[in-house]
């Protein structure tokens, strides 16, 4: 059942591409007043522009929003009780992926993949769910990844990231059943969008690297799943649907074959799994 999403709000991290963007038209389309976060604003012109073709662009409210500035974060949980006095829905989006091996991930990255992915996810929650409860009900939707349930070779800080959306998820939405908040975890497989592009197209080993090779299988695994997994805006859409639920799963994957890895990893022993993803990889060269 689809409840009437007209005159609730919503807050969304990181919308200036991808998921971000395609979820607040998704959202404007079904009647939220949309505060889009993002860290440049003068980015926004591609989300107004399309806001603008859809005839929602009344509902989008551009907001300066970097999730790893505490002032931006309490800023923009200021702006939204005073504008609207209500929170019905955070959509905890904005992240980035940084690929490459663990041995040769230098340490200062995978600092910066935890601050962003997780701890600016955190700070963002903290944020608004003093308003959040005082709404009554509402709902969180944590973007994790297949990545945050299956950890494949040279995603290492970002499956690690997403393993942690994983757990702050799992007890976040058992603290806030009780004042009527639904957490609920949607885990996409490797769409073709920006965080992508951005963040595995220049993955390289070092000079002599032991790892070449399987460096080699994975970019090209990547490139390969990310151009046939499908239009990212099937995401966007169940993102919408969730919201409206009266009663949601707390987990959702897609598309397909993201649900089907899953599956097999729960079901197979480790070992034959871990042979059959190396194998998988080696395949598509």
């Amino acid at each position: 059942m689809i409840a009437d999403l007209t005159g609730k709000t919503a807050l969304v991290t990181g919308t200036s591409s991808g998921f971000g963007l395609l979820i607040c038209l998704e959202l404007a389309r079904l009647g939220y007043q949309v505060a889009a976060g993002m860290r440049r604003p003068k980015d926004s012109e591609r989300l107004l522009s399309l806001a603008m073709e859809a005839g929602v662009k009344d509902r989008i409210h551009v907001m300066k929003l970097d999730i790893c500035e505490p002032k931006q974060v309490a800023d923009a949980a200021l702006e939204i009780e005073k504008r609207w006095g209500r929170l019905d829905l955070l959509v905890n989006n904005a992240g980035e992926a940084i690929g490459g091996f663990v041995e040769e991930v230098p340490l200062e990255a995978w600092r910066r993949q935890m601050e962003v992915n997780f701890f600016g996810t955190v700070s963002v929650t903290q944020a608004v769910l003093p308003l959040m409860r005082s709404t009554g009900k509402g709902r969180i939707i944590m973007m994790s990844s297949i990545s945050g349930v299956v950890g494949f070779p040279g995603y290492g800080p970002y499956a690690s990231s997403k393993f942690a959306i994983e757990g702050l998820g799992e007890c976040l939405s058992l603290e806030l059943q009780p004042f009527g908040i639904d957490v609920v975890l949607v885990e996409p497989g490797a769409y073709g969008t920006a965080i992508w592009n951005k963040g595995f197209s220049d993955m390289s080993g070092q000079e002599g690297s032991p790892y070449q090779a399987m460096l080699e299988d994975v970019l090209h695994f990547s490139k390969s799943t990310a151009e046939n997994s499908g239009d990212p805006a099937e995401v966007a859409k169940l993102v919408g649907e969730i919201a409206g639920m009266k009663f949601p799963r707390f987990r959702y994957r897609l598309p397909k074959g993201t649900r089907l890895t899953a599956a097999a990893k729960l079901l197979l022993p480790d070992r034959i799994f871990r042979r059959i993803v190396l194998k998988t990889l080696s395949r598509k060269r």
